[in-house]
């Protein structure tokens, strides 16, 4: 009973909507809806744990153009710097990945849309004193960010590599 009525509030949400909210509303602790999480997902449901809350995926109608691109930086506020170009310029950051050397790709899901889930998540990563997963690959990372229109890909990769933020092919051959 209680998952029907967590996936019916996560279809309805127009917003993510935080573990923390959804244990409250059912009386339970964060780790009962974790659990809740984890079942419904087993079952097939296509729940997204993003910084801001759970998403329950939908079908898209419109899709976006996407783009991976790789991204070397080493601070807090180049990260927040760089996540800002893409979000100012009309990209979706969706994810994170670093390649590590003994698990392989890990990826962590983003979501990040505009300045204020920006601004969120970097207060997040420094009110909880966690360093990003950049930090395992000495700055080195992916993200896959999609837009509207190629155009705008192309812009915020050019501010992107304007920053020295963007790792391109030809660059990479040269340090191998």
């Amino acid at each position: 009973m209680r998952r029907t009525e967590l996936i019916k509030m996560l279809e309805e949400a127009n917003q993510p909507v935080k573990g923390a909210d959804l244990a409250k509303h059912f009386a339970v602790s964060r780790q009962v809806i974790v659990q809740d999480i984890a079942l419904l997902r087993a079952e097939g449901s296509h729940i997204i744990a993003t910084p801001q809350g759970y998403i329950l995926q939908k079908e898209v109608k419109e899709v976006w153009p996407q783009q991976i691109i790789v991204t070397k930086h080493s601070t807090i506020e180049a990260m927040k710097d760089e996540l800002e170009t893409i979000v100012m310029y009309g990209g979706h950051v969706l994810n994170v990945i670093v390649e590590h050397p003994i698990y392989g790709e890990i990826m962590g899901n983003l979501s990040l849309t505009d300045l204020y889930e920006v601004e969120e998540f970097i207060q997040k990563v420094e009110e909880h004193q966690v360093s990003p997963l950049s930090l395992l690959t000495n700055g080195v990372h992916l993200h896959t960010i999609a837009a509207k229109n190629e155009a705008i890909l192309e812009k915020i990769m050019h501010k992107l590599s304007g920053k020295d933020y963007l790792i391109k092919a030809e660059n990479m051959k040269k340090e191998t």
